[in-house]
């Protein structure tokens, strides 16, 4: 693997004027491929149709028990997260689906929608050090 961690979005523009690419730190480098990893649908990976989770397939899912959409949500997060962020080790995945009134006082509508809070903990193989990870999704249709 490469000492160098870059910052993502890739600005090719510096590629293509012969300039450097903007470097990140370890722990938003391994921030930035959790969010990749959870906005990523399996097989939607041209090289690896293993990567990715299955928030993709359960959003649309109709929700009979969110225990067990929870758990299944988090142990898909789990096996993707063990098999493709290997800078972190001793993975905690939490998931915690609520509900969230928004009202938009323009169009005098009040809409509910489905929240899933994502907290991930590890520590990090190069330094020992805890790793914190959290966001949070709107269901149907996906956002952040």
């Amino acid at each position: 693997m490469s000492d160098y961690l870059y910052n993502k979005p890739f600005r090719l523009k510096n590629i293509l004027e012969n300039k450097d690419l903007f470097e990140a730190e370890l722990g938003k480098s391994i921030s930035q491929n959790l969010q990749l990893i959870i906005f990523t649908r399996f097989g939607e990976h041209r090289h690896n149709r293993n990567f990715g989770c299955e928030i993709w397939d359960l959003d649309f899912e109709l929700i009979v028990s969110e225990t067990i959409w929870e758990e299944r949500f988090r142990q898909s997060l789990l096996r993707s997260i063990t098999d493709y962020e290997l800078r972190i080790y001793q993975v905690e995945v939490e998931i915690k689906m609520s509900e969230v009134e928004q009202t938009f006082s323009v169009r005098n509508v009040t809409e509910i929608k489905k929240k899933v809070d994502i907290t991930i903990r590890g520590k990090i193989n190069a330094t020992g050090e805890k790793y914190f990870f959290n966001t949070g999704l709107f269901l149907s249709p996906l956002s952040s």
